[in-house]
């Protein structure tokens, strides 16, 4: 099971690098489109968005374990796993560094009217 979804990280990222990642285009790094998303039918969800001059940010979400890893791949196809957070918890947080009006307030200020 493990090995399938590290099979599915590694398939998903080198499809994403092929399809727009690196490839040899005229275009600017100011002109391209960002971020670049390639979804299929899965529980894998993957974004790609140019960083700096030649390296690319791949952004996996598993939505049925509810967890996101980053990944950096450099010019010559190396792939760096920079982070991997499970966000279970972080979804049931009502309110983290908000500024007033508090979600609590707008509703209490709606339900009077």
């Amino acid at each position: 099971m493990k090995a399938a979804v590290i099979g599915s990280l590694v398939v998903a990222g080198l499809l994403i690098w092929a399809v727009g990642g690196f490839a040899d285009s005229r275009e600017a790094y100011a002109q391209r489109h960002v971020p670049q998303v390639a979804s299929a039918p899965s529980d894998l969800i993957a974004f790609s968005t140019t960083i700096g001059e030649s390296q690319q940010q791949l952004t996996i979400i598993d939505r049925e374990k509810r967890v996101i890893s980053v990944y950096h791949v450099d010019g010559d196809g190396k792939i760096a796993l920079k982070s991997v957070r499970k966000i279970q918890w972080d979804l049931e947080v009502d309110n983290l560094n908000n500024v007033a009006p508090l979600p609590q307030e707008v509703r209490s200020m709606v339900v009077q009217q």
